[in-house]
């Protein structure tokens, strides 16, 4: 009987809309600095909204308050309740009065939910979800969402944070791995935490670490969000590797877009194949045509020029050449420093021509 009325009132309640406050329920704390908000509404509506999208909460900071956006971070399959997880930057104002005033029981106004950085409603696709540090939130609503749905979920999940400690609700994703075969997780991290051991990936995500976690990565569909200089890594390693772009999403937490008008465009050097490019090898005075996916190593080689090499991926540094004029799209991985690429050296091997080029050898 008790189940019948609490179903019935579910029924009633309808769907909230940003007319009515949300009432904090839960906090949550998931990493330093970093924690995760539950909120329910009031009247026992429930929520309706799109794996991936985002709300706009009301503050009240002193001094007056603050529009904010926070990327939703649980599922709209478990429509109870709308979390959002967030991390106190350095300055920051609205996310600090968070951390330090908002608690249980308390009310606050939001807008919402919007965003177009979501996943088709229905396909079933192979995913690559790639995130840094408190961008990992709307690929774990849609993480949760595919696992709720119970279909024959393909996710492989690659975040990336600066310490295992800082790793964004990593319990609840390995709870989630644990039960279904398909969904894969990759954590990588450029220090460990003292006194602790870790044997996961160290460093910067690049291109041998995303062919070890995804061999079939080009199948993939990928989704992106972080920080606007880790998104742009992202997008050239994947053209590095011949990714199709039409294929990649991603979402900046700084500037999320409501909609596709406001998605910006990014001006990434993408190589053509069909366009025809020149290498000039200073030192041997030979000129060779080329295309602009043609690396420079390739077209030595074929010129019958020696320019040495080891691991042919950007990692090595063996390669490492001096650009004397002109422009090359390089992807590497960890072969060369800013240094060496500031006073205009270039990995041959991972180098390749746009237009016309001339390097020293």
């Amino acid at each position: 009987m008790s189940e019948h009325v609490e179903m019935s009132a579910m029924d009633d309640a309808g769907i909230w809309t940003d007319a009515e406050p949300l009432e904090c329920c839960a906090v949550v704390p998931e990493a330093p600095n970093t924690v995760t908000f539950s909120f329910v509404a009031p009247s026992g509506a429930m929520f309706r909204y799109l794996p991936g999208q985002f709300l706009t909460l009301e503050l009240p900071v002193p001094g007056g308050p603050l529009w904010r956006t926070y990327t939703i971070s649980s599922s709209p399959s478990r429509p109870l309740g709308i979390t959002i997880t967030v991390k106190a930057q350095d300055g920051s104002l609205g996310t600090r009065w968070m951390l330090d005033k908002l608690k249980p029981g308390m009310k606050i106004k939001a807008m919402g939910p919007a965003g177009v950085f979501t996943l088709p409603p229905k396909e079933r696709k192979k995913y690559l979800f790639i995130s840094a540090g408190s961008g990992i939130t709307p690929t774990l609503s849609m993480t949760t969402y595919l696992y709720d749905r119970g279909t024959d979920i393909d996710v492989c999940f690659v975040s990336c944070a600066r310490r295992p400690s800082e790793i964004i609700a990593r319990n609840r994703l390995e709870n989630m791995a644990a039960r279904v075969p398909g969904l894969k997780l990759h954590f990588i991290v450029s220090e460990e935490d003292p006194y602790q051991v870790w044997t996961g990936y160290r460093g910067r995500l690049n291109q041998i670490m995303l062919g070890l976690m995804a061999s079939d990565y080009l199948e993939r569909e990928v989704y992106c969000c972080g920080p606007e200089s880790f998104m742009t890594a992202v997008r050239e390693m994947l053209i590095g590797l011949g990714y199709d772009m039409d294929r990649y999403h991603q979402e900046s937490f700084a500037a999320p877009a409501e909609t596709a008008d406001e998605v910006p465009e990014t001006d990434d050097l993408i190589p053509d194949k069909t366009a025809s490019a020149q290498l000039h090898f200073a030192r041997s005075g030979v000129t060779a045509q080329c295309t602009e996916a043609d690396t420079v190593l390739g077209v030595a080689r074929r010129a019958g020029i020696v320019i040495p090499s080891g691991c042919t991926f950007g990692v090595c540094g063996t390669c490492k050449t001096r650009k004397l004029k002109g422009e090359v799209h390089m992807v590497h991985n960890g072969g060369i420093s800013e240094d060496d690429v500031a006073a205009g050296y270039i990995l041959a091997c991972c180098s390749k021509p746009i237009g016309e080029v001339e390097v020293e050898v």
